[in-house]
């Protein structure tokens, strides 16, 4: 029997929704990043696309504040693999090191969570605007 390496294809629609999730990013916001021609079915739709444009999937990538690469290559059979040959390898050494933390992935949390605060925040205070804008504009009618 042939060995054969299966090279699956990569959805880049479904590693956006997954990096998306993973950020803890709602569709309504993320269509209200990328502007006003926007919305949360294109969002939806966008992450139906095996294929996105390269254009989308950069400010897309910006947003999230992770390279585009990592939403083109994220194959997840591979990072299930990285994560149990190194969960394996811990596991079965006789001594593991805990003395050795890093704060730096707190610190970047930490930083992340502080970002989205932010950005809450921001939308809240557009929202606000906008609100105002619409009461003026059903008074002048």
């Amino acid at each position: 029997m042939a060995h054969t390496t299966s090279n699956p294809k990569i959805h880049e629609g479904r590693n956006l929704k997954r990096f998306r999730e993973l950020f803890n990013y709602k569709q309504d916001a993320l269509a209200f990043e990328l502007g006003e021609d926007w919305n949360q079915q294109k969002i939806s739709l966008l992450e139906q696309k095996e294929k996105i444009d390269s254009d989308i999937l950069e400010q897309v990538a910006a947003i999230l504040k992770i390279p585009a690469e990592a939403i083109r290559n994220f194959n997840e059979d591979q990072a299930i693999n990285i994560i149990t040959t190194t969960f394996n390898d811990q596991a079965v050494g006789s001594s593991v090191n805990y003395g050795t933390i890093q704060k730096d992935p707190i610190d970047q949390l930490m930083k992340l969570h502080e970002e989205k605060i932010a950005l809450y925040e921001r939308m809240l205070k557009e929202k606000d605007e906008m609100m105002e804008r619409l009461e003026r504009l059903i008074g002048e009618r």
